[in-house]
């Protein structure tokens, strides 16, 4: 089969690699259908994290239709058109109980090497395997499969979160955001989980600002970010920043522009092994600093009777939709931001 490959830092291709077959009763095997490209491939594509080696098949973003499967698995059988998490869980144990899924012990990254436990191929090819079937992958509605499901993979959920539980929500009357792409649907979602009142976007590329402000948001390049804000809130800052880039230059920035007694909520794939935290700063503020793993196992279940009514709709995000041979291209423009997210057609 096909399939986009890394080779090396800043470069993919698209290569041949051998057809995944169920190894475990509980895998299945996913004809892709459409893969997202997105900032985390980027990160991971980039080459400064360990546990990338060349070969490995990227993309952690996919739907599809289940084309194989273990003699365990019970729900994702053959023929079902299904969405997947972008790792895996399996289902079972205190963590999973807990819906704390990304703390399984079986977790495994699409698409990562070995950057977040042990490596599993991607989903920017013609077939992926995925283990623990019946927890990963949950079945597509009707309404979904024939539109928003396409964009399943560019939805941020919930926006903003107390300390260690990304599903709750915190009030805010101000909350702002970096990292255009995943920011503005993040902003639809703050709006009606929320109630938030303002959502100030901060982007340093014009064209994503222009974006943001298209569906509501206010925009600020980085520069102007605090006077911006400053302007909104009589001087107090942000009630809560969603911190979307994964970089000590966005936890920097956040917490120079969150209010006293504030929360910031990263939500950014880190990779850096330590960053400098202004404690002093942080205690006397009493700032709240907490981190957030996207959890599409826990999230569908709320998500996806949005996405189908339409209360939901996050193809505003989609820049560009390419077939997979143009794959190496498609990483080229988001890594040039010139595209905002990028999805791979495969049928």
């Amino acid at each position: 089969m096909q399939a986009v490959v890394w080779d090396g830092p800043d470069r993919v291709s698209l290569s041949a690699v051998p057809d995944p077959v169920p190894i475990h009763d509980t895998d299945a095997v996913v004809a892709v259908r459409l893969a997202g490209v997105c900032g985390t491939d980027l990160h991971v594509s980039g080459g400064h994290s360990p546990g990338m080696r060349p070969g490995t098949v990227l993309g952690h973003e996919f739907v599809g239709t289940v084309v194989a499967a273990g003699a365990g698995v019970r729900r994702a059988v053959v023929g079902t058109e299904v969405m997947s998490s972008d790792f895996t869980a399996c289902g079972t144990c205190w963590w999973c109980d807990r819906g704390e899924h990304w703390h399984c012990t079986h977790r495994q990254f699409f698409g990562t090497g070995g950057i977040f436990g042990p490596e599993l191929a991607g989903a920017q090819a013609q077939f992926v395997r995925v283990p623990y079937a019946d927890t990963v992958l949950a079945p597509l509605p009707p309404r979904v499969r024939r539109g928003r499901g396409r964009c399943w993979p560019a939805t941020t959920w919930p926006p903003a979160g107390s300390p260690g539980n990304a599903a709750t929500p915190v009030p805010a009357t101000s909350w702002r955001s970096s990292g255009a792409g995943r920011s503005v649907s993040s902003r639809r979602c703050a709006r009606r989980r929320s109630g938030v009142a303002v959502v100030v976007v901060s982007d340093p590329v014009p064209a994503r600002l222009d974006l943001a402000r298209a569906h509501g948001a206010v925009g600020a390049h980085p520069d102007e970010l605090r006077a911006v804000l400053d302007e909104l809130t009589q001087g107090r800052g942000a009630d809560v920043v969603v911190e979307a880039v994964g970089a000590p230059v966005g936890l920097e920035l956040a917490l120079r522009v969150v209010r006293r007694a504030g929360v910031v909520v990263s939500v950014g794939a880190h990779t850096e092994p330590a960053w400098p935290l202004p404690l002093a700063a942080a205690f006397t503020d009493e700032i709240t600093l907490t981190f957030a793993i996207g959890d599409p196992i826990r999230a569908r279940r709320a998500l996806l009777p949005l996405l189908a009514a339409g209360v939901l709709d996050p193809t505003f995000v989609v820049s560009d939709t390419v077939p997979l041979s143009e794959a190496p291209s498609a990483y080229a423009r988001m890594r040039e931001r010139s595209a905002m997210k990028v999805l791979l057609e495969l049928g």
